[in-house]
C-alpha cells in the first residue's frame, strides 16, 4: 500500500509539473486591426513587437485580419492573446471574447484623443454636413468597418442616427471599407464622401502627400477617447506581468539612447508612452451606443408609440447606469 501511494502521488506530482509547464506562456497574438492595409500595418508595428518579444522574453507574432470582426474573433476563439483595438471594437472584445482594457493609448501630439471625420474631395460642391445630408440619392459613400468607432460608431450616431437618417436610402451607393481606403477612394473621385479620423489623416499626409492634398474636411465630430490596449482576461499572471511592465516602461525607462530608440518607434505610430487604463474606458462609448439605438427607436415609423416608450425606457435606464458609473471615475 506505501509503495502504491509512493508511486501515485510521484505520479500526480508528475503530472503538476507537466500541467504547469504546459499552461506556462511562451508565445503570443498580437492582435492589430485592420485600419488600412497589411503592409502599411506591418511597417508600423513590427518594430514595436520586435521590442515586445526582447523585453517580455516572449515570442510575439503580429495577427492580422481582414476586418476588426476578424481580431474580436481570434480573441474569442483564443487565438489573440494581446491587441490594440479602438474603442468600438474593444467594447465588443470586452462583451463577447473575454477581453479585458489594461492601457490606452496616447497621442504624439498631446490630442486628449481623436475625432471622427466626414472627407470629400478638395474640388466637391460639398463643403458642410447639410450638404451631405439633402440625401437625394446622388452621393456615393464610404463608410469604415461596423466594428470601427470613428468609421462607423460615431458617424451613424451623430450624422445618421441623431438625424433620423438611414444611409441606404440617402445615397446611391454605400460601402464599408477600411480609414486608407476611404481616404483614397475620396481622393480618385471613386466616392463623393467617406468617414475617416484625424489620426489616419494625419499618417496620410505623411505617406501619401498627393493624395491628402485632394481631401477636404466637411465633418467634425465630438472627442473620442484615445485608442485601449486589451488582452484576454484569462492570460496567465506572470504573463500579464511582463506585458504590463512592458506597456508601462516602455519609452520611460532605460538608457537616454533606448528611451530615445523607444520614443521614435512609438512616434511611428503617432504615440507618446502608453498609460494605464481598464473597461471604464468604455463607458462613453457605451453611451455612444445606447444613444444610437435611442436615436434608431424613436426614428422608427413601423414601432408603436407604446412600443416606442418602454424600449427607449430600458435604454434610458441602462445609459443611466453607464453615466453613473461613468460619473465616477477620477479625471486624469
Amino acid at each position: 500500500m506505501n509503495a502504491f501511494l509512493k508511486n501515485a502521488a510521484a505520479a500526480v506530482f508528475a503530472l503538476t509539473l507537466t500541467t504547469a509547464a504546459h499552461a506556462e506562456t511562451t508565445d503570443i497574438n498580437f492582435g492589430i486591426i485592420s485600419t488600412e492595409s497589411q503592409q502599411n500595418l506591418k511597417t508600423q508595428w513590427d518594430p514595436f513587437l520586435a521590442e515586445m518579444e526582447k523585453e517580455t522574453g516572449l515570442k510575439v507574432h503580429a495577427f492580422f485580419a481582414s476586418d476588426y470582426a476578424g481580431v474580436i474573433e481570434g480573441m474569442r476563439f483564443g487565438k489573440v492573446q494581446v491587441a490594440w483595438f479602438g474603442n468600438k471594437s474593444a467594447m465588443e472584445a470586452v462583451d463577447r471574447s473575454g477581453g479585458e482594457v489594461f492601457a490606452q493609448t496616447v497621442d504624439s501630439e498631446g490630442n486628449p484623443g481623436y475625432w471622427s471625420l466626414l472627407l470629400a474631395h478638395k474640388d466637391s460642391p460639398l463643403n458642410s454636413l447639410d450638404d451631405v445630408l439633402k440625401c437625394d440619392g446622388t452621393l456615393n459613400f464610404g463608410i469604415g468597418d461596423p466594428n470601427s468607432t470613428s468609421g462607423f460608431l460615431v458617424p451613424t450616431t451623430f450624422v445618421f442616427a441623431k438625424n433620423n437618417i438611414d444611409p441606404k436610402t440617402c445615397f446611391k451607393t454605400v460601402r464599408n471599407a477600411n480609414h486608407e481606403t476611404n481616404a483614397l477612394a475620396v481622393a480618385n473621385g471613386q466616392v463623393d464622401v467617406a468617414t475617416n479620423n484625424t489620426e489616419n489623416m494625419a499618417r496620410i499626409e505623411k505617406n501619401n502627400p498627393e493624395a491628402f492634398k485632394n481631401i477636404k474636411v466637411i465633418w467634425k465630430s465630438p472627442l473620442i477617447p484615445s485608442d485601449p490596449i486589451v488582452w484576454k482576461k484569462d492570460l496567465d499572471e506572470a504573463t500579464k506581468d511582463k506585458v504590463y511592465k512592458f506597456f508601462m516602461s516602455y519609452g520611460r525607462l532605460g538608457t537616454p539612447e533606448e528611451v530615445a530608440k523607444a520614443r521614435e518607434i512609438l512616434a511611428a505610430l503617432q504615440w507618446a508612452p502608453f498609460k494605464p487604463s481598464s473597461d471604464a474606458q468604455l463607458y462613453p462609448i457605451r453611451v455612444l451606443q445606447l444613444s444610437k439605438e435611442i436615436f434608431k427607436i424613436q426614428g422608427d415609423d413601423k414601432m408603436s408609440a407604446e412600443e416606442k416608450t418602454a424600449k427607449i425606457k430600458d435604454l434610458e435606464t441602462e445609459k443611466s447606469k453607464v453615466e453613473e458609473l461613468m460619473a465616477k471615475v477620477p479625471q486624469a
